[in-house]
């Protein structure tokens, strides 16, 4: 388990605090009609965290080829009909490249700097040229709006209960995900961006933003940096 990660509830846990099971039964919403949106048809899709295949499943039924890759075995279990890779993202390092990469569930917040400078550079390092990179970022209220709740058609709630400053910039965020037959809880290091400070984030791993594509800029298309943006 990671310093200040931790999960409870029934299954595995992933060493960041996440339920396997929870997973399995989370839904996929919109993220597939977000990505298939902003990428050229049948592009091969580098997925970074890709869980127990949520997102896959859905890209590949869109026609993308997907490598998943993920640092949980019990997680890549569930993924079919996609490559897997099993692997810490911050560490990856395939020696090859992909007409996307992929870096959602908010994990540009890592708590540790070093590790979300890791995560950004398998990001450079991955994509083609005339590539692109798609981040998930959180969303402007997601630490000051708390407690809260919300019941997901599906049936089941998710609660962030709590999000407490531990210092220098990090906070340890307290979810619950509760079914009428299980509740899991997760509680996980978060480091809150501004635009500003995401932005200078990607610059210093060699990307810019190239357009946010959605109005509350949650989700990004960045794009290798040239010599130009660098200032060269």
């Amino acid at each position: 388990m990671r310093e200040g990660y931790e999960g409870t509830g029934p299954g595995a846990i992933t060493p960041d605090g996440c339920a396997v099971e929870f997973y399995a039964r989370l839904p996929v919403v919109e993220e597939p009609e977000i990505i298939a949106a902003a990428v050229p048809e049948g592009a091969h899709i580098l997925e970074l965290g890709s869980g127990v295949g949520r997102v896959t499943h859905a890209l590949l039924e869109r026609g993308f080829t997907v490598t998943a890759v993920d640092e949980s075995a019990e997680m890549l279990e569930r993924v079919r009909g996609a490559r897997t890779i099993r692997s810490p993202i911050e560490e990856l390092d395939l020696g090859e490249t992909f007409d996307v990469v992929l870096l959602a569930s908010f994990l540009v917040h890592a708590g540790d700097a070093g590790v979300r400078q890791g995560l950004l550079r398998t990001c450079a390092r991955h994509v083609a040229e005339g590539g692109c990179v798609l981040i998930q970022r959180e969303g402007e209220d997601y630490h000051a709006n708390v407690p809260r709740e919300r019941v997901d058609p599906g049936g089941f709630t998710v609660r962030v209960v709590s999000s407490q400053p531990i210092g220098d910039g990090v906070h340890s965020v307290r979810a619950e995900y509760e079914f009428p037959d299980a509740v899991w809880t997760q509680t996980f290091r978060s480091r809150p961006l501004s635009r500003r400070q995401f932005e200078a984030a990607l610059t210093e791993a060699g990307l810019r933003v190239d357009r946010y594509l959605t109005e509350d800029r949650i989700w990004v298309r960045a794009v290798p940096a040239t010599p130009a943006d660098r200032g060269a």
